[in-house]
C-alpha cells in the first residue's frame, strides 16, 4: 500500500538555517528514485543539490523558484509504493502491497536511504505517513494520474499538489498549517513557550540589541525565528524610538525616491558576505602594513620553474609558498581569537584561504594543509578548486575553516588595498599588480616588475613589531627567492 512521505531541507551544515530555491530538477508527478536530486538550493555558503531519501511517485513541491526556505520546512512529498498508470502491469500495486505481498523496492523507497546530508536522517519517527486511498480523492488519485495531467493542476501560490481540488497533500498541507498555527497560538497563551530558535547567530543578534526572543513571532515553520525575523524586529523597535519628525522625513524620502531605483535582497552568499563583512568590522581591530618589492626575480624563478614538459608553476603558488613559509616564522598570525573564553588560539596547521571572483560574486576556497605542500601541490589544487568555483560546484568543507587569507587583488589591475579581514581568521595578506617601475638595483637606476604588498591584522593576536617582520619576511623572499632554500 503506498504511502505519502514528507522530505524536509534537511540541516546543510555550518550552521545554516536557511537556503534558497534555485532550481526544481522534477515535475509534480514525476517517478523518482531513493537518492535522486530534487532541487537546487542556494545557501549561504555554496549551491547544493539535494537528494531525495524516498523513492515514488511526487505529489506535490512547496516552495517557487527564488523563495527562501528554513530547515527543516517540506520541500516534496512522494507517494513511496505508488504505481503510474503506465506502469501497471509491470509490477505489485498498492493493492497487492497492502494486502501482504512479499517486501520489494517499494519497501525500501519506503524506509528512505538515509543517506541526505549532515546531521539529517530518515528515521521513521521523523516521517508523515498518510495511507493513500485506491480510487479515492486522496494523493494516490493524482499520484496514479499521468505526468502531465498531475502538472495542469499546480499551484504557482507556491506548494504544487496532484491530486483532486480540495484533496490529497495541498489539503494535508493545510491542515498541517492549521496545526502548526493552533500550536503556536496556545504556546503564546501559556506565557512561558519555548523560544523556536536554532541559529546561534540567531541569538547574538537578539542578545546584542537586548531584544526579547519571546516577542517575536518566528515566519519559520512551526513558528521557527529566522535571522530576518530578528532584523526586523530590531528595525521596528528603532523606527519607534526615532522621533515623529525624523519617521515623516523618512517617510517623505522614500516616496520621493527614484522610480527607477533597484533593490536587490541581501540573501544567499551576498547575504552571507555582507553579514561576515559587517561582523569583522565590528569585532575586528584591524590595521594595515604595506610595503614595495621588487619581484623581477621572483618571476624570473617562475620561468626557470615552467620548463617544457614540467607541470606548470602559477604566481599564485609562489606567493602561497612564501607565505607559509612566513607562517612558520610568525604563527601568532596563524590564529584566531575565542571571544567567549577571552583566548588566542594559534592554529597548527595552515589552511590558506584565495579570494576567486566569480558570476555568482566573491567566494575564498580553501587550499587544505598548505605549508605541507610542494609548489607545484598548491599549483594543481588552486587551478583546481578556481575551476569548481567558477562551475558554482565548491563544497561546503572547500569554503570553510580557513586559517589565512591570501588576496591578490592585482589581478584587477590595482596596486593597493586595505582589505576586510575575513573573520575568524586573523590576517590576509593582499598582493597588488606587478608593474615595471623605476627601482634602484645595485646602486643604480633601473626599469624593475615592482609589486606592492599589504597585510591586514588583528591587533589582538599581535603587535606592529610582529607584523612588519612578516611583512618583511614576505618582500625579501619576493626579491631573493634563493632565500626559501634557508628554510627546506
Amino acid at each position: 500500500m503506498a504511502v505519502v512521505r514528507e522530505f524536509t531541507l534537511p540541516d546543510l551544515g555550518e550552521g545554516l538555517t536557511e537556503a534558497t530555491i534555485v532550481q526544481w530538477m522534477v515535475e509534480v508527478g514525476e517517478v523518482v528514485a531513493v537518492d535522486q536530486p530534487v532541487v537546487e538550493v542556494e545557501t549561504a555558503k555554496a549551491m547544493v543539490e539535494v537528494p531525495c531519501p524516498y523513492g515514488g511517485v511526487v505529489t506535490a513541491r512547496f516552495g517557487a523558484e527564488g523563495a527562501e526556505v528554513p530547515v527543516g520546512a517540506p520541500l516534496v512529498t512522494v507517494a513511496v509504493g505508488a504505481v503510474p498508470d503506465d506502469l501497471a502491469g509491470t509490477g505489485p500495486s498498492a493493492h497487492g502491497s497492502e494486502a501482504g505481498a512479499p517486501a520489494g523496492p517499494a519497501d525500501a523507497a519506503e524506509a528512505g536511504s538515509g543517506n541526505v546530508l549532515v546531521g539529517y536522517g530518515t528515521s521513521a519517527a521523523a516521517a508523515r505517513r498518510r495511507r493513500i486511498r485506491p480510487g479515492g480523492t486522496g494523493p494516490a488519485a493524482g499520484a496514479s494520474r499521468p505526468a502531465e495531467q498531475v502538472a495542469a493542476g499546480q499551484d504557482s501560490s507556491g506548494a504544487e499538489a496532484a491530486g483532486a481540488p480540495g484533496a490529497g497533500p495541498v489539503a494535508a498541507a493545510g491542515a498541517r498549517t492549521g496545526a502548526n498555527g493552533s500550536a503556536a497560538a496556545r504556546a503564546a497563551e501559556a506565557g512561558s513557550r519555548t523560544v523556536a530558535v536554532i541559529s546561534p547567530l540567531v541569538r547574538r543578534m537578539a542578545r546584542e540589541h537586548d531584544l526579547d526572543l519571546r516577542e517575536v513571532t518566528g515566519s519559520g515553520r512551526d513558528g521557527l525565528i529566522l535571522r530576518t525575523d530578528v532584523e526586523c524586529a530590531i528595525r521596528t523597535r528603532q523606527e519607534h524610538a526615532t522621533a515623529g519628525a525624523g519617521v515623516t522625513d523618512a517617510v517623505g524620502a522614500a516616496a520621493a525616491a527614484p522610480t527607477g531605483e533597484e533593490r536587490i535582497p541581501l540573501r544567499g552568499m551576498l547575504g552571507a558576505a555582507a553579514e561576515k563583512f559587517s561582523r569583522s568590522r565590528r569585532e575586528i581591530p584591524e590595521a594595515t602594513c604595506w610595503v614595495d618589492a621588487d619581484a623581477t626575480e621572483l618571476l624570473a624563478a617562475r620561468r626557470a620553474m615552467n620548463v617544457p614538459g614540467a607541470p606548470k608553476v602559477s604566481l599564485l603558488a609562489l606567493l602561497a609558498r612564501i607565505t607559509t613559509a612566513a607562517l612558520a616564522r610568525f604563527p601568532q598570525l596563524n590564529s584566531t581569537v575565542d571571544t567567549k573564553t577571552q583566548e588566542i588560539v594559534r592554529l597548527p596547521a595552515v589552511h590558506l584561504g584565495f579570494a576567486a571572483q566569480t558570476d555568482r560574486g566573491l567566494v575564498v576556497p580553501v587550499v587544505r594543509d598548505a605549508h605541507a605542500r610542494t609548489v607545484e601541490d598548491l599549483s594543481a589544487e588552486f587551478a583546481r578548486l578556481t575551476e569548481t568555483a567558477r562551475e558554482g560546484g565548491l563544497s561546503l568543507a572547500e569554503l570553510t575553516h580557513g586559517t589565512f587569507t591570501l588576496n591578490n587583488y592585482g589581478v584587477f589591475g590595482v596596486d593597493g588595498s586595505t582589505p576586510i579581514i575575513n573573520h575568524p581568521e586573523a590576517a590576509m595578506l593582499g598582493v597588488g599588480r606587478i608593474a615595471a617601475k623605476p627601482w634602484v638595483h645595485d646602486g643604480e637606476l633601473a626599469v624593475r616588475q615592482v609589486v606592492q604588498l599589504s597585510l591586514t591584522f588583528d591587533h589582538r593576536v599581535c603587535d606592529g613589531g610582529t607584523a612588519g617582520g612578516f611583512l618583511r619576511f614576505v618582500a625579501d623572499c619576493v626579491e631573493q627567492p634563493a632565500l626559501l632554500l634557508r628554510g627546506m
